[in-house]
């Protein structure tokens, strides 16, 4: 699932995505136990040998969780494009 998240968005942007710009857009892994985090780590340090630029991408632990609105769910599937 990592390798999915690194190649739909471009983590070496902070508080943006493309043209929509904000500290909603920020790029985010959250883990709930040690072993998520690990793997995330060990996943971005992968990941920015493949980069030039630094990766803003933050990994922090998982607290409240809000799901998104009914029509961002499953957003690739509704679109056709994923």
């Amino acid at each position: 699932m990592l390798e999915i998240f690194w190649d739909v968005h471009n983590p070496t942007q902070k508080g943006r995505q493309g043209v929509d710009v904000g500290k909603q857009y920020n790029s985010v892994i959250f883990y709930t136990d040690q072993e998520q985090k690990e793997t995330a780590e060990k996943s971005k340090r992968e990941k920015q040998i493949e980069f030039g630029d630094k990766i803003a991408t933050e990994i922090k632990k998982a607290t409240e969780f809000y799901p998104a609105e009914e029509y961002h769910q499953k957003y690739f599937e509704k679109q056709k494009k994923g």
